[in-house]
């Protein structure tokens, strides 16, 4: 489908010539020659042009109104062409949003030059709105999922949160709870939902590494530094910044911050010009705030200032009713990754995955339904991975010393962890014979060559 270029212009041979030229050019071509003709095809949608050329002067008005009254609901870039250009309406097209403002004559090369760039930036404004679009469905609300009270009001307090200008929300709760979940939610249901949603987690980066990716860097300002780096505020401009871990944060960058949330400012490490920022901050904490401000270790006015607005996020344990919700929602979803069809789960299983105190929340609940539905034979989700009662099996299929594999299952592993631990121990038991643990797992000796280097483990032989 090609794309569409509106021509408004009422002087009918240059309207004519440009949509020829454009024809030619592989465009789907409309034309108006008044404000109100542009109006009443903008208006009913029946055009939905990617490209504007709009004159400035038109019979029956202004270009530059029209621009005004269209291009929010448009989605195009505007051109806007004149005869008699002058600066006051040049600052006005492009205070309006006008991708560029060319004077007539101008040369089809230079038209066409500037044609292809407003395409091409109009074509990455719709590609950011529809994925927008497809991340605000799918970090809706109704995303927190569950049927408890709790749940319930964790939702309520979502959407209330949603409605209203943020400046700083603090989210707590255990580790595996969905924190970084609720951040989501509240920015693609947000007012900043068009803007970037910037994260990063404060334990995993050391202070000074920290600092340079929060505030960003001049060239030179450390060994290594070549040139200037944005850092993640300036990256966050217009949308949200959510610090994970929050309470893990170096002492110094913590004042560091409460500087930067008060004033909107920040400066570059190396720099001396201050950068005003426009971002809601989300910060998050699997730790009590209150107890380390009281031990020395967090700083209490920043913790008054993050948590204008609290919220905080119960444990598995404490809502089990939200067990099965959560557990038939995984299921499908790995079942769609995976090409399974794990339908069917028993009520053994049921009664397992209740009676198991999660640790872990819903993180390691995740990882256990990933692990039973990629290892799943059919139709039945197996017992075999759950945690709590029992062990998993593997048994050696030569038969010759009767060898098995027996080891508890951790619910807070990974696949990938859970493989690691299973090939080590198969390794173990055979003393370093890749051969052997082949065997033991039912596997060929080239399969567990390639899954141990995958896992990074030294065989024998």
């Amino acid at each position: 489908m090609r794309d569409t270029l509106l021509i408004i212009e009422d002087e009918e041979l240059l309207r004519s010539e440009l949509a020829r030229h454009y024809t030619k050019s592989g465009w789907e071509v409309a034309e108006a020659a008044t404000a109100a003709a542009a109006s009443r095809l903008l208006g009913s949608r029946s055009v939905q042009p990617v490209v504007v050329l709009c004159d400035l002067s038109l019979p029956d008005g202004d270009g530059l109104d029209l621009l005004e009254r269209h291009h929010g609901a448009s989605g195009a870039e505007w051109i806007i062409l004149t005869g008699y250009g002058s600066v006051p309406d040049s600052v006005r097209a492009l205070r309006l949003g006008a991708f560029d403002f060319v004077e007539k004559p101008c040369p089809t090369e230079r038209l066409d030059l500037v044609v292809t760039g407003a395409a091409r930036s109009a074509r990455a404004q719709r590609r950011l709105r529809t994925q927008s679009d497809d991340l605000h469905e799918r970090y809706s609300v109704e995303a927190f999922i569950g049927e408890s009270r709790a749940a319930d009001q964790v939702r309520a307090t979502i959407e209330q949160l949603s409605q209203v200008p943020l400046s700083c929300v603090l989210i707590g709760g255990e580790t595996g709870v969905g924190k970084g979940l609720v951040a989501r939610i509240l920015h693609y249901s947000g007012s900043r939902r068009e803007g970037p949603l910037v994260e990063v987690n404060c334990a995993a980066l050391p202070a000074d590494l920290l600092e340079s990716e929060l505030y960003g860097h001049e060239a030179g300002a450390f060994t290594g530094a070549k040139s200037r780096h944005r850092g993640l505020f300036e990256q966050a401009h217009g949308g949200t910044l959510f610090l994970d871990e929050i309470s893990e944060l170096d002492g110094r960058l913590q004042a560091k911050l409460l500087r930067a949330v008060e004033d909107g400012r920040i400066r570059r490490v190396g720099g001396e010009a201050e950068i005003e920022v426009d971002v809601q901050l989300f910060a998050a904490s699997n730790r009590n705030l209150q107890d380390r401000v009281r031990d020395g270790e967090f700083r209490g006015d920043l913790l008054h200032r993050l948590s204008v607005f609290l919220v905080e996020l119960p444990p598995l344990r404490e809502r089990p009713e939200d067990i099965e919700p959560l557990v038939m929602q995984l299921i499908a979803e790995f079942n769609a990754r995976s090409g399974k069809e794990v339908k069917v789960v028993s009520q053994a299983a049921w009664s397992r995955l209740r009676a198991y105190d999660w640790p872990g929340n819903v993180r390691e609940l995740r990882n256990v339904v990933e692990r039973s539905v990629l290892l799943s034979t059919g139709a039945q989700f197996p017992e075999t991975w759950l945690p709590g009662e029992g062990t998993s099996t593997a048994s050696t299929s030569d038969g010759d010393d009767g060898r098995v594999l027996r080891f508890v299952v951790d619910g807070r592993e990974t696949l990938d962890q859970w493989e690691a631990r299973v090939l080590s121990t198969a390794l173990q038991q055979t003393e370093g014979n890749v051969t052997a643990a082949a065997r033991l797992l039912g596997v060929t000796r080239q399969t567990l060559r390639y899954r141990l280097e995958k896992h990074g483990i030294e065989g024998g032989d």
